[in-house]
Protein backbone atom coordinates (compact mmCIF):
# COMPACT_ATOMS: atom_id res chain seq x y z
CA UNK A 1 0.00 0.00 0.00
CA UNK A 2 1.30 3.53 -1.01
CA UNK A 3 2.45 5.49 1.87
CA UNK A 4 1.58 9.47 1.74
CA UNK A 5 2.87 12.10 4.49
CA UNK A 6 0.03 14.81 4.73
CA UNK A 7 1.50 17.92 6.30
CA UNK A 8 -1.32 20.26 7.29
CA UNK A 9 -2.75 22.21 10.11
CA UNK A 10 -5.81 22.76 9.42
CA UNK A 11 -7.62 19.90 11.01
CA UNK A 12 -10.66 20.25 8.57
CA UNK A 13 -8.07 19.68 5.60
CA UNK A 14 -6.66 17.08 6.87
CA UNK A 15 -9.43 14.80 8.07
CA UNK A 16 -11.11 15.57 4.80
CA UNK A 17 -7.88 14.53 2.57
CA UNK A 18 -7.12 11.79 5.01
CA UNK A 19 -10.29 10.06 4.87
CA UNK A 20 -10.27 10.17 0.38
CA UNK A 21 -7.11 9.46 -0.01
CA UNK A 22 -7.31 6.50 2.64
CA UNK A 23 -10.51 5.17 0.37
CA UNK A 24 -8.52 5.03 -2.54
CA UNK A 25 -6.17 2.58 -1.06
CA UNK A 26 -3.80 4.90 -0.04
CA UNK A 27 -1.94 4.47 3.79
CA UNK A 28 -1.53 8.29 5.11
CA UNK A 29 0.76 9.55 7.85
CA UNK A 30 0.09 13.10 9.44
CA UNK A 31 2.28 15.73 10.00
CA UNK A 32 0.75 19.10 11.61
CA UNK A 33 3.90 21.13 11.34
CA UNK A 34 6.52 21.46 8.79
CA UNK A 35 9.50 20.24 11.59
CA UNK A 36 7.15 16.92 12.39
CA UNK A 37 6.92 16.68 8.46
CA UNK A 38 10.95 16.57 7.86
CA UNK A 39 10.89 13.79 11.14
CA UNK A 40 8.30 11.85 9.77
CA UNK A 41 9.72 11.79 6.17
CA UNK A 42 12.76 10.42 8.07
CA UNK A 43 11.35 7.96 9.90
CA UNK A 44 8.91 6.86 7.58
CA UNK A 45 10.15 7.43 3.92
CA UNK A 46 7.02 7.36 2.60
CA UNK A 47 6.14 7.68 -1.48
CA UNK A 48 5.11 10.67 -1.82
CA UNK A 49 4.70 14.41 0.52
CA UNK A 50 1.78 16.44 0.70
CA UNK A 51 3.11 19.65 1.87
CA UNK A 52 1.09 22.44 3.02
CA UNK A 53 3.50 25.51 2.83
CA UNK A 54 1.51 27.41 5.64
CA UNK A 55 2.62 25.86 8.89
CA UNK A 56 3.61 26.75 12.26
CA UNK A 57 7.08 25.77 13.71
CA UNK A 58 8.33 25.81 10.07
CA UNK A 59 6.82 26.72 7.05
CA UNK A 60 6.42 24.31 4.42
CA UNK A 61 8.98 26.38 2.13
CA UNK A 62 11.83 25.19 4.82
CA UNK A 63 10.23 22.05 5.32
CA UNK A 64 10.34 20.85 1.78
CA UNK A 65 14.63 22.84 0.95
CA UNK A 66 15.56 20.32 4.27
CA UNK A 67 13.95 17.13 3.00
CA UNK A 68 15.04 17.90 -0.68
CA UNK A 69 18.79 18.50 0.71
CA UNK A 70 18.28 15.16 2.70
CA UNK A 71 20.50 12.08 0.76
CA UNK A 72 18.23 9.75 2.23
CA UNK A 73 14.51 11.79 1.39
CA UNK A 74 15.52 14.09 -0.96
CA UNK A 75 13.57 11.69 -4.38
CA UNK A 76 10.75 11.63 -2.39
CA UNK A 77 8.21 13.69 -4.61
CA UNK A 78 6.66 16.50 -3.07
CA UNK A 79 3.55 18.28 -3.74
CA UNK A 80 2.62 22.07 -2.28
CA UNK A 81 -1.01 22.64 -1.00
CA UNK A 82 -1.67 25.61 -0.77
CA UNK A 83 -4.49 28.45 -0.80
CA UNK A 84 -1.71 31.00 -2.46
CA UNK A 85 -2.72 30.43 -5.98
CA UNK A 86 -0.29 33.33 -7.72
CA UNK A 87 2.15 32.70 -10.33
CA UNK A 88 4.83 33.78 -8.10
CA UNK A 89 3.78 31.28 -5.20
CA UNK A 90 3.85 28.32 -7.65
CA UNK A 91 7.42 29.30 -8.54
CA UNK A 92 8.16 29.98 -4.68
CA UNK A 93 7.23 26.54 -4.25
CA UNK A 94 8.68 24.70 -7.20
CA UNK A 95 12.37 26.68 -6.36
CA UNK A 96 11.88 25.41 -2.94
CA UNK A 97 12.32 21.93 -4.58
CA UNK A 98 8.56 21.24 -4.43
CA UNK A 99 7.49 18.79 -7.33
CA UNK A 100 4.59 19.93 -8.09
CA UNK A 101 1.87 22.37 -6.91
CA UNK A 102 -2.06 22.08 -6.28
CA UNK A 103 -4.27 25.05 -4.62
CA UNK A 104 -6.65 24.95 -2.33
CA UNK A 105 -9.19 24.30 -2.03
CA UNK A 106 -8.15 20.57 -3.29
CA UNK A 107 -9.61 19.07 -6.37
CA UNK A 108 -9.16 16.00 -5.60
CA UNK A 109 -9.47 14.40 -8.92
CA UNK A 110 -6.64 16.93 -10.02
CA UNK A 111 -4.97 15.97 -7.04
CA UNK A 112 -5.15 12.40 -7.48
CA UNK A 113 -3.63 12.86 -11.08
CA UNK A 114 -0.94 14.67 -9.81
CA UNK A 115 0.16 11.72 -7.16
CA UNK A 116 -0.33 8.84 -10.05
CA UNK A 117 1.62 11.07 -11.87
CA UNK A 118 4.75 11.63 -9.42
CA UNK A 119 4.61 7.90 -8.21
CA UNK A 120 4.53 6.57 -11.91
CA UNK A 121 1.53 5.16 -11.77
CA UNK A 122 -1.99 5.92 -13.96
CA UNK A 123 -4.13 5.70 -10.59
CA UNK A 124 -4.36 3.18 -7.78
Amino acid sequence: MPKILLVEDNEMNRDMLSRRLIKKGYEVFIAVDGENGLELALALNPDIILMDMSLPVMDGWEATRRIKSHPEIRNIPVIALTAHAMGADRQMALDAGCDDYDTKPIEFTRLLQKIAALMGKDEI
